[in-house]
């Protein structure tokens, strides 16, 4: 059975990084990685494996599984957010240090371990607010 999401849903997770940001959901079960996963200069998942491959992540709202991969992954989200090529926002299962010093380093909002699944609680398509300082995730 597929869950609907439902207007003014709000999931709690930890107090995360950076501001408070609105935007289009773009949501797969798979984990992440920067480096791996992107073709930063197109802006598309481009690892064939991946299930968003083929999709823009520019300007989205990216819920995932987990962050994966080392520290080229901080500097990759610098580097996509400087030419206004990044996501919007990180909303993660489970982050890690590199990927919150990606975060960090590039301004993007992040969030991360959620009361359940973020990725089965939030669509593709669906209108998100992600609001760091207080570690949550709304369906508007």
């Amino acid at each position: 059975m597929t869950r609907q999401s439902k207007q003014g849903e709000v999931f709690q997770g930890h107090v995360g990084i950076g501001l408070r940001v609105t935007g289009e959901a773009l949501v797969a079960s798979d984990n992440f990685s920067a480096r791996y996963d992107l073709d930063r200069l197109k802006g598309i998942f481009s690892r064939q494996q991946h299930k968003l491959c083929g999709q823009s992540y520019v300007g989205k709202i990216l819920i995932l599984n987990a962050a994966k991969g080392g520290v080229a992954s901080a500097w990759m989200l610098r580097e996509m957010a400087a030419r206004d090529m990044g996501p919007a926002a990180l909303i993660l299962n489970f982050a890690n240090p590199i990927m919150a010093q990606g975060a960090a380093f590039a301004g993007l909002a992040l969030i991360d371990r959620f009361d359940g699944d973020i990725t089965a609680l939030v669509k593709s398509g669906d209108r998100v607010t992600a609001d760091p300082a207080v570690g949550t995730v709304e369906i508007l």
